[in-house]
């Protein structure tokens, strides 16, 4: 599933591609597509028309376009599959495309939702007075947001009774990290996906908060991460930073650090990259 970096490069292509733009049209082409918006299709397709979209934005996984001379927004998220395309009007439509957003202006591009296994979707919800569709209110600010508070952080971890990889993917302590680049940063500051959050000095939470923004940093320049061709930019090209990770997908591959065997462990319901050696295991209490 995509994580903050691979939905930020979709934000950043909507930013240049689609904000600004007044919606002529909606056409909804499966009902999966927007089963989020309870008033259904056709209340979706009039929520949007007629209304100009305004500056892309994101918190977390989550992605979500503001419609300008409204209290609202258009909140996406990706699912599984999901893809966010501005392609040219008259290009051949996509094998799995589910909704098509058509524009009052004359540069000839149209924003497509292309979702094969339908996880995703599209959705109009009201905004909170901080500008975020009220569905996601309760979602974490994600690190690489300014506002985001180490402090509150930190604190949150020394209380929680959970393991640390467990509390990187709590959405509601912070937002963004998933499965992949978990396990990067916890390479990176050579800790166990077990280590209990209730010994986490301070110090060490601020360097693991500090190897989580690196890795999406670095993952921003190249792209995003994709291991198949169901995570695309808007403009359709897949991110290469797959090739740049040092622990996720790599198993009985060398450490880069000290050469011994990266491992994979089952982890609920997905699987936990990580250095024996140099993330070493929390010692069992007696």
């Amino acid at each position: 599933m995509p994580e903050l970096p691979e939905v930020e490069v979709v934000r950043r292509g909507l930013e240049r591609w689609v904000s600004g733009r007044t919606v002529a049209g909606v056409e909804v082409l499966h009902p999966r597509a927007v089963r989020r918006h309870l008033a259904g299709a056709g209340d979706f397709a009039a929520g949007l028309k007629g209304h100009r979209i305004g500056a892309a934005r994101r918190r977390g996984k989550y992605l979500w376009l503001p419609l300008e001379d409204t209290s609202a927004s258009v909140l996406g998220h990706l699912g599984m599959s999901g893809q966010l395309l501005v392609q040219p009007e008259d290009a051949p439509d996509e094998k799995h495309l589910r909704v098509r957003i058509r524009f009052d202006d004359t540069l000839g591009t149209e924003l497509r939702f292309v979702d094969q296994r339908t996880f995703g979707g599209l959705s109009l919800h009201p905004n909170t007075p901080e500008g975020a569709p009220d569905v996601i209110a309760h979602i974490a600010l994600d690190p690489l947001d300014p506002a985001f508070d180490e402090a509150a952080f930190h604190a949150a971890l020394r209380l929680r009774r959970t393991t640390i990889k467990r509390a990187l993917l709590d959405q509601s302590l912070v937002s963004g990290v998933g499965n992949i680049y978990a396990d990067e940063a916890l390479w990176r500051a050579k800790l166990h996906y077990e280590r209990p959050t209730s010994t986490l000095p301070r110090p060490r939470s601020v360097e693991l908060l500090d190897h989580v923004r690196e890795v999406m940093n670095a993952a921003l320049v190249a792209g995003g991460t994709s291991f198949d061709s169901l995570y695309v930019n808007v403009n359709g090209e897949s991110g290469y930073f797959d090739r740049s990770l040092d622990a996720y997908g790599r198993e009985d591959e060398p450490c880069r650090r000290c050469g011994t065997a990266i491992r994979r462990r089952p982890w609920m319901n997905r699987s936990s990259y990580f250095c024996p050696r140099c993330q070493r295991p929390p010692r069992l209490s007696s």
